[in-house]
């Protein structure tokens, strides 16, 4: 398994389709996965800092986690299979529940947890960003800073 860091989210034209991209810890590699529109808002939320008036799905996962004094030890993005990612939620306990990543995601940027991603996925689906293309990268980077849930609504 592999350290991932969460870049950002943003729509990918011209489908319309939210994406959040990952980037290997001290790697080249970058992996795209394409997602729905609330779990772009949780996982862009996150990065801003934004705590809505009323917890979201995602919210009260932790805050369901917090009172139960359960503690998220990573997120483990497993499989692909057919364009579809897998991931699993692992607890202190070592109990594990399946989910998909961008559910994990979320959560995961808001209790601070680690995620990683296992080698054969990225070598799989993980994209090598030549150091010219760095500028969109840094346009994921920037996108949550200029994003509200409306942006992720379908046209």
């Amino acid at each position: 398994m592999r350290e991932v860091d969460v870049i950002g989210v943003r729509v990918e034209m011209p489908s319309n389709q939210p994406i959040v991209l990952l980037r290997e810890a001290g790697g080249e590699r970058y992996l795209p996965i394409w997602i729905g529109a609330v779990e772009a808002t949780a996982i862009a939320f996150a990065q801003q800092g934004v705590t809505p008036p009323r917890p979201l799905t995602h919210d009260l996962m932790k805050n369901v986690l917090e009172a139960t004094g359960q503690q998220l030890s990573e997120v483990r993005i497993t499989d692909v299979r057919d364009g579809v990612f897998y991931a699993e939620l692992v607890f202190v306990g070592g109990q594990e529940v399946s989910a998909r990543p961008s559910d994990s995601i979320a959560p995961a940027l808001r209790m601070g947890t680690r995620i990683v991603c296992a080698e054969d996925v990225l070598d799989e689906a993980g994209l090598a960003v030549p150091a010219e293309q760095e500028d969109e990268v840094e346009a994921f980077r920037e996108f949550p800073d200029h994003v509200s849930p409306e942006d992720f609504e379908a046209q």
